[in-house]
């Protein structure tokens, strides 16, 4: 048995939750994984994973043990890193979920930079506005706007998304511009909803102007739980739409989209990465966040940078 491949193997069978989802990530047979966990926990003697033909449950034994196992890979992956040269690059397949408007605006467009920089690195990107099972779909990490609910997470700070009221010309021209954010929620207006990936509902929107603050919720045709799907709405005249301005901005430099309520303000979006905090932050993901973080400064005043401190929460 070859002792590194065997914990490699146990580790993507827990993260997983299933042998065949293991071998998958691991570009081996479903047996070869089986069999490796077998030999560890004959090793080992202990009972470490439990099998039905439904699922694969880790047992007490092999939850303490897998808390301990990732530490080394993790380890191991640094150091090899490290030592294969002073000047060599990060290197290895990372695995990211990001945010559909976000990858499409703005880390596709730079992706043959990063590339250029960091050639050894095969980046598998998830692109969706889902919640991700960060275990169970064997992802490193998550680019998310909002705050992060899911406590056991480490949570990265890394900056604020700005936000505006905006329509489409159409939508104006049929129901008029409304000059207060109550106007929204009175016939003809509608909304575009977005739908919560934590909750499936529509979230109403707090403004501010001075002392004074409303909460919108409007009425809507449509909603969406799509990024890219709540802006196309937004610019077919279905409703009006609350957007990062980095969203925003260039369909209304061309037009397409008015500004509404511009002396009204909203709290800013957060943007966070998240990671589990049973894994070490990696070269290769440490590069990845530098990476986010330059972009996120080239972007500005759409999308703010974190201050320094809010590296983690």
């Amino acid at each position: 048995m070859d002792r590194f491949d065997a914990l490699l193997a146990f580790a993507r069978v827990v993260e997983a939750g299933s042998f065949t989802k293991a071998a998958q990530t691991l570009h081996l047979s479903k047996t070869t994984v089986t069999q490796l966990v077998q030999q560890l926990e004959a090793r080992l003697r202990v009972k470490l994973l439990h099998r039905t033909t439904r699922q694969v449950r880790v047992t007490p034994d092999g939850a303490a043990y897998y808390e301990r196992v990732v530490r080394v890979l993790a380890d191991l992956d640094d150091a090899d890193t490290a030592l294969s040269s002073a000047t060599a690059s990060p290197r290895g397949r990372l695995r990211v979920d990001v945010p559909t408007p976000f990858a499409r605006l703005v880390l596709m467009p730079a992706l043959p930079e990063f590339h250029a920089r960091h050639p050894e690195i095969q980046l598998d990107m998830g692109v969706s506005d889902r919640i991700v099972d960060l275990i169970g779909d064997n992802v490193d990490a998550v680019l998310r706007g909002g705050e992060v609910t899911v406590p056991s997470l480490i949570a990265r700070r890394i900056g604020e998304l700005p936000l505006g009221v905006y329509a489409a010309p159409s939508y104006l021209d049929a129901t008029g511009r409304p000059a207060h954010p109550r106007d929204i929620e009175a016939d003809p207006q509608r909304i575009v909803g977005f739908l919560r990936a934590s909750t499936g509902r529509i979230a109403p929107i707090e403004m501010r102007r001075g002392e004074e603050s409303v909460e919108v919720r409007g009425r809507y045709v449509v909603a969406a739980d799509d990024g890219n799907a709540y802006l196309a709405a937004g610019l077919a005249g279905m409703g009006v739409l609350w957007l990062p301005r980095y969203m925003a901005e260039p369909h209304a430099a061309r037009g397409e989209l008015v500004p509404l309520l511009e002396d009204w303000t909203m709290a800013p979006m957060p943007m966070y990465l998240a990671y589990p905090p049973n894994r070490n932050v990696s070269a290769k993901l440490r590069v990845f966040i530098d990476w986010v973080d330059e972009l996120m400064r080239r972007h500005a005043p759409w999308i703010v940078p974190a201050a320094p401190g809010h590296d983690a929460e």
